[in-house]
Parts: C-alpha cells; sequence; structure tokens
C-alpha cells in the first residue's frame, strides 16, 4: 500500500551558535552552558517560577537537554533546541509568564518525541495517539499541540490508519468486515472512514471464512455433526462473518461429516 509522503520531523538540533562551542543564544558569553554535574537538576519540578539565569547545563543523563538555574537554584529542564530557538542567556530575567511558557513549549516537545517513538512500533488512530500521551501525563494543550504537529508532517491521520488497520487485517487476521469495522470504531476512526478503507480492500469474505473454518476443524473432529455445525458456525460469527457467509462455508466444510 502507498501512504502520503511524510515530512521529515525536525531532529535534535546539536549545531554550534555563533557564541561559541555549545553555548546558547547569540551573544552568549563564556560558561553560558556548563558541564553536566550531579547539580543538574535532573526533570523534577519545584523550582523558582521567576527569576535571573544563573547557569544553563546540560543534563548528564540527556545531553540534548539543559538545566536552567534561576537565582543559583535549578528552575526547570528544557530541551536544548528550545534554549537554543529562545536565544536563552545567563543574565537574562524571566518572568513567571515567560516561565510558564517555556515549559509548555517543553511539554509539546517532549509529547511530540513520545508520540514519534509510538508510531515507530506501528501506525496509530489519532485516538490511539491521543489516550497514550493521556495515560503518561501530559496536558491537554501539549496533547493538541503534537497531534497538530504529527498530522502536519503525514506521522498520523485516521485515514492512512484505517487503510494499514484493513490491509493488516486481511493479510495476518483474516476476519469479516463487520468485526475489522468494529475494531477501527474501537480505535477512534470515524464510521465513514473505517467504510471506505474496507471497501477499497475489497475484501473476500467467503474466502477469508473458508480458510478460518478450515483450520478450526482440526480441532472438532471425532464431534457430531451438529456440535461442530454450531461451534464453527458460532467462531466464525465471531470472527465477524454474517450468516450469509458462515451458512455456505458451513454446508461445504461440513459436507459428508
Amino acid at each position: 500500500m502507498s501512504f502520503p509522503t511524510r515530512r521529515r520531523p525536525p531532529g535534535r538540533d546539536t549545531r554550534r551558535t555563533p557564541g561559541g562551542p555549545g553555548r546558547l543564544g547569540r551573544g552568549a558569553g563564556p560558561g553560558d552552558i556548563g558541564t553536566p554535574g550531579s547539580d543538574d537538576g535532573g526533570e523534577t519540578s519545584g523550582g523558582p517560577e521567576s527569576g535571573t539565569i544563573t547557569a544553563i547545563k546540560s543534563q548528564a543523563r540527556d545531553p540534548e537537554r539543559v538545566s536552567i538555574f534561576l537565582d543559583g537554584a535549578f528552575a526547570f529542564g528544557l530541551g536544548r533546541q528550545i534554549a537554543l530557538d529562545e536565544a536563552l542567556r545567563i543574565g537574562d530575567d524571566l518572568s513567571p509568564e515567560r516561565v510558564a511558557a517555556l515549559r509548555a513549549t517543553d511539554d509539546i516537545g517532549k509529547a511530540t518525541n513520545a508520540a514519534l517513538a509510538l508510531l515507530a512500533r506501528r501506525p496509530r488512530s489519532v485516538k490511539e495517539v491521543r489516550d497514550r500521551l493521556g495515560q503518561k501525563g501530559y496536558a491537554p494543550e501539549a496533547i493538541d499541540a503534537a497531534v497538530a504537529r504529527l498530522e502536519g508532517w503525514n506521522y498520523v491521520g485516521d485515514d492512512d490508519f484505517a487503510r494499514y488497520w484493513v490491509e493488516n487485517r486481511v493479510a495476518h487476521k483474516p476476519r469479516g468486515e463487520r468485526l475489522i469495522a468494529q475494531e477501527l470504531r474501537q480505535k477512534g476512526v470515524e464510521r465513514e472512514t473505517a467504510r471506505a478503507a474496507i471497501e477499497a480492500a475489497e475484501i473476500d469474505e467467503l474466502s477469508a471464512a473458508r480458510e478460518l473454518g478450515r483450520q478450526k476443524l482440526r480441532a472438532y473432529r471425532g464431534l457430531e455433526r451438529t456440535v461442530a455445525y454450531r461451534r464453527l458456525g458460532g467462531f466464525l460469527g465471531r470472527r465477524g462473518f454474517g450468516y450469509d457467509v458462515v451458512g455456505p462455508v458451513l454446508d461445504e466444510l461440513l459436507a459428508g461429516w
């Protein structure tokens, strides 16, 4: 199957700035970014909500993040690229509003990275991405912004996801259209979107039910025909096949039983 071309998301930026190796912001002076240490603050909260930047240190556990110190105390962690984009420098005064805005921007970046890690395993519906980010504790505003960013990169979208899901089911886990549609609805895909993906796949339900029935029938050897008929019919029904498909398959597979 083919998907729309995905725009490559911007990666972590480790470029050196005009202020010198590893320094942040234009005109940054010597020592604007310190070496990692045990006092880099990690990602804990509860620090000052405003003040003057007295240190910007690379974090020991993640060199692509920095710790911002205000008035000598650790205040918050920040993505290095955000610090570069915001041209943060030692000596800058940060108001409570500026600190809150920086943290919100950082949360969006972290939510986006978490979603990308999730999508690297397999495609997801928009609802799945939102739900997983919510479970990780991201604020609704950060989730909204991260999803919008991913949609702009064509990394998430229910049309593409529905096509992927249907084709994956047909190839690896055959089942009826009814069950596939139900699965997509549970993942937040609109009914019309699910129906369009199913119709485009042109699923041969009769062949799929026949193959599943043959595999399952091995477990019913030795049973009376009426018992095998009932059990196999129930099995295929639970796999999403309607009686217009199940009936002919049962008659075919159990002929001469």
